[in-house]
């Protein structure tokens, strides 16, 4: 497979030189992540677009392309105009998404100079890969974390049957937090363009699913929405790392972390290493390790604190603050508890190269990874894949991504000073059978599932998305398909249409006095029943009041309340069930009561049936009450002639053994032609009895018992209007 990889960075930083231009290797797990992926996984060939990490003027940028060329780096440098970068970086990505994402609401900036250049530079990623696509090529395009949350929508603009898979690095906060993002829609509908988007844990998928129900109204299935007119999935893929490389011991590594423990006079070590930054925790843990040596006078001059602290956006004053804060801590732990021959903190403010890192995990009696909130934290995967020699006890925050899966850690909540302090004592004083009992059990997890298996099976997972489109799309109605059936139908000498109202010939509304026919709706009907032969027969779960005083112009025929009542266009209405008073009264005052508990919602009376509409209710609370209403109707109709259906954001109670497939048989009497379109789940009922050769529709993508499937209400007019005009 060839794979298109977008992201913020390249996994190279452009450096300049007195001799021009060099490569250094960009820092961050996502890169070292996706490098490894790319070169142990059956990825055939691919193409890395990012920024090239520094600002380059043009004839840089052109240096910089001949270097990519030369060197095969199968890499598109994308050039972003300082200002506007600066605005999109360090502005809308990291003061507004950043802080909201880390469910720190009250950091985020909301600026709308700041959007505006987020907008225009993801528009600038677009046009980078439009540049390089080929339309014949079965390419997957892969779009990483949230600078380029809206790729995915503006890449579907242009590339509309492209395999497009989305994937956020940091947590996805709850509902209630990212419904505060004044441009919460057009950051949903941006990754709404993706065919699969991806999370860390599933917290982080249940909070997007969330947030989709809440802020657009869009209703899903375990994950899977239809957006429009495609399916979307959302799942969780726990991202992993290169456990080998970690596992099997780095060159050098080994040697350095024997130096580190003789230069410290083999003291008890706690390490510390993350990247300059507020989420991370680490004025807590300073805190945590003050009290622990105010309480362990004992522990003095046997323990140490490696904190190492890795630079990160020093332009921003924050980030300044925040440095000067731990140095000062850092300066009175020291000056507190120190003496001339200990020093109860080291402190570095410098980038490790991997050889350094691992050594400093081998060293480590106790590893502290303590985030207010993390996406992953590959630091705590990387520490227990290290520890082949089974020692060493890592305390890790609860709040990060990677807890879900690293149980066997301590884990602590880095609010709470005192728990993690005493966790540093617990972890300390860990008898070495149960530091090896833990890590063995981490270590397998991680093992198995490694960066590879976690690339493969976002990738596995987004071919599974497009086989179903494709599944759906080969029964689309495409235009000799249509062609076809007019013949067919021009043909037959006893034709019968069921046609279904709301969804299909009109679009569903919020309320359903609210979908009145149109002029054209009311047309196209009325030439079909004129048409020699031809019975249409409106198939709805409506009223029949309401059927008839829209269509009293218009000879069709009808089968109303999903099947209840019936009417031939020359005969009167046909009852086909009964409801009696004393049930209807029961279905009532149970439905009453869940109107009162779901604001916007309400109840529907039919001759036969009583209906339950959430349409407008706030879809997170529905999704609670409308599972409370379902099995209390259950309750209530068991052992009845009643069933509970559940429609499209409808609740109904009806009679057994009665719906749209059953009434639909007495009109298909000696017609060589029976067609049947339908967008609800009721419609399937009908699909599924109809005789064997009948031309049955879909609308909308979603499976379905039916031959074959139109996108939209729209196209099922412009259908119809090839059957009238032949």
């Amino acid at each position: 497979m060839k794979i298109f990889i977008i992201a913020n960075r390249l996994p190279f930083t452009a450096v300049r030189t007195s001799e021009g231009l060099t490569l250094k290797r960009s820092p961050g797990g996502l890169v070292s992540g996706l490098e490894t992926f790319i070169e142990k996984s059956k990825i055939e060939e691919y193409l890395w677009f990012g920024w090239p990490g520094t600002n380059l003027n043009k004839k840089e940028m052109d240096e910089l392309g001949k270097i990519i060329k030369e060197n095969n780096l199968n890499c598109v440098a994308v050039s972003i105009p300082e200002k506007k970068l600066d605005k999109f970086y360090n502005g809308f990505c990291n003061k507004t998404l950043w802080p909201l994402f880390h469910n720190l609401p009250s950091m985020a900036v909301y600026d709308k100079n700041f959007w505006q250049n987020y907008v225009e530079v993801n528009r600038i990623f677009l046009n980078a890969v439009l540049s390089e696509w080929k339309s014949e090529e079965d390419i997957y395009i892969w779009v990483h974390d949230y600078h380029l949350m809206l790729l995915p929508s503006m890449l579907r603009e242009f590339l509309p049957d492209a395999n497009i898979g989305f994937f956020l690095h940091i947590p996805f906060p709850p509902s209630e937090t990212f419904a505060q993002l004044p441009w919460r829609k057009e950051v949903l509908e941006g990754l709404l363009g993706a065919d699969l988007v991806g999370f860390h844990t599933y917290e982080y998928t249940n909070n997007f699913i969330h947030s989709v129900s809440k802020v657009l109204g869009l209703e899903h299935n375990m994950g899977t929405f239809i957006y429009n007119d495609r399916v979307v999935k959302s799942d969780t893929f726990p991202m992993g790392i290169d456990y080998k490389l970690f596992n099997s011991g780095v060159k050098d590594a080994k040697e350095r972390s024997i130096g580190i423990k003789q230069a410290l006079g083999n003291k008890k070590i706690i390490f510390s290493v993350d990247r300059l930054d507020y989420t991370k925790g680490i004025y807590n843990r300073l805190l945590a390790y003050e009290d622990f040596l105010s309480r362990r006078p004992d522990l003095h001059s046997k323990v140490v604190l490696i904190l190492n602290v890795v630079p990160s956006r020093e332009g921003v004053e924050q980030y300044q603050r925040m440095k000067k804060q731990i140095e000062e801590k850092v300066s009175e732990i020291n000056g507190r508890f120190g003496s001339i021959d200990w020093v109860p903190v080291l402190y570095h403010y410098r980038s490790l190269n991997l050889e350094e890192l691992v050594a400093h995990y081998l060293a480590s009696d106790v590893t502290l990874v303590t985030p207010i909130k993390d996406g992953m934290n590959l630091v705590a995967k990387e520490f227990v894949a290290s520890r082949r020699d089974l020692k060493g006890v890592l305390v890790l925050s609860e709040f990060a991504g990677s807890a879900k899966e690293l149980g066997e850690a301590l884990l602590v909540n880095p609010n709470s000073i005192e728990e993690l302090s005493r966790s540093i004592e617990v972890a300390l004083e860990m008898p070495s059978e149960e530091q090896e009992s833990r890590l063995k059990i981490m270590q397998e997890r991680l093992r198995r599932y490694n960066i590879v298996k976690w690339g493969e099976e976002f990738t596995e997972a987004l071919k599974r998305v497009k086989r179903e489109r494709n599944k759906l799309k080969a029964k689309e109605l495409n235009e000799r398909l249509m062609k076809k059936i007019v013949d067919i139908f021009r043909s037959a000498k006893r034709r019968v249409l069921f046609i279904d109202y709301d969804g299909t010939l009109v679009p569903l509304a919020r309320r359903p006095t609210m979908a009145a026919p149109t002029l054209e709706v009311k047309q196209i009907l009325r030439k079909l029943s004129l048409e020699e032969n031809t019975e249409v027969v409106l198939v709805s779960g409506r009223r029949k009041e309401e059927l008839k005083d829209w269509f009293s112009d218009v000879p069709v025929s009808f089968i109303a309340e999903h099947g209840c009542w019936v009417k031939h266009k020359d005969t009167e209405w046909i009852a086909k069930a009964n409801l009696s008073p004393d049930m209807r009264g029961k279905i009532k005052n149970v439905m009453e009561t869940y109107v009162d508990r779901l604001p916007q919602s309400f109840i529907e009376e039919k001759d036969f049936t009583v209906a339950f509409h959430y349409r407008n209710a706030d879809p997170e609370m529905a999704g609670l009450r409308v599972t409370e209403l379902v099995e209390e109707l259950s309750m209530l109709v068991a052992n009845t002639d009643l069933n509970v259906l559940l429609g499209s954001k409808v609740v109904e109670v009806r009679p057994a053994g009665i719906n749209k497939g059953s009434a639909s048989l007495s009109f298909c009497q000696d017609c060589d032609f029976v067609m049947a379109i339908g967008d609800d789940v009721t419609d399937e009922d009908l699909f599924k009895v109809l005789p064997e050769k009948s031309i049955t529709v879909k609308v909308g993508p979603a499976p379905t018992f039916a031959r074959y499937t139109l996108r939209s209400y729209r196209e099922t007019l412009d259908f119809l209007w090839q059957l009238v005009e032949g």
